[in-house]
């Protein structure tokens, strides 16, 4: 393995056991795509470092485990900014009463 892949396994790996990120939060600090991030901590990671494999996989199934959480936290976010949105754009066609 050339060193430049073994030195971004480790600090990824350690990125993601410290912060507990996703893998997509990863590739993004790294600048590295989600499919490197994962082969790099699923397949190299545990040739490299056994323990630091483990807890990355731990984290990685912890995050596995809450991305239907997270995902609908997104949708519903997505829908109250539409609709807070048509509420803006919204004008009245007719005075307010009493005007």
């Amino acid at each position: 393995m050339k060193d430049y892949i073994w030195k971004r396994v480790v600090e990824v790996s350690t990125y993601i056991a410290r912060t507990r990120s996703t893998v997509r939060e990863a590739a993004k600090v790294f600048g590295v795509s989600k499919s490197t991030v994962h082969k790099d901590v699923t397949e190299r990671l545990p040739k490299i470092d056994s323990q630091l494999a483990a807890k990355v996989h731990q984290v990685l199934e912890t995050n596995k485990a809450e991305r239907h959480l997270r995902g609908g936290e997104a949708t519903r976010l997505k829908y109250l900014q539409e609709q807070r949105g048509q509420e803006t754009r919204q004008t009245p066609s007719e005075p307010p009463v009493g005007a």
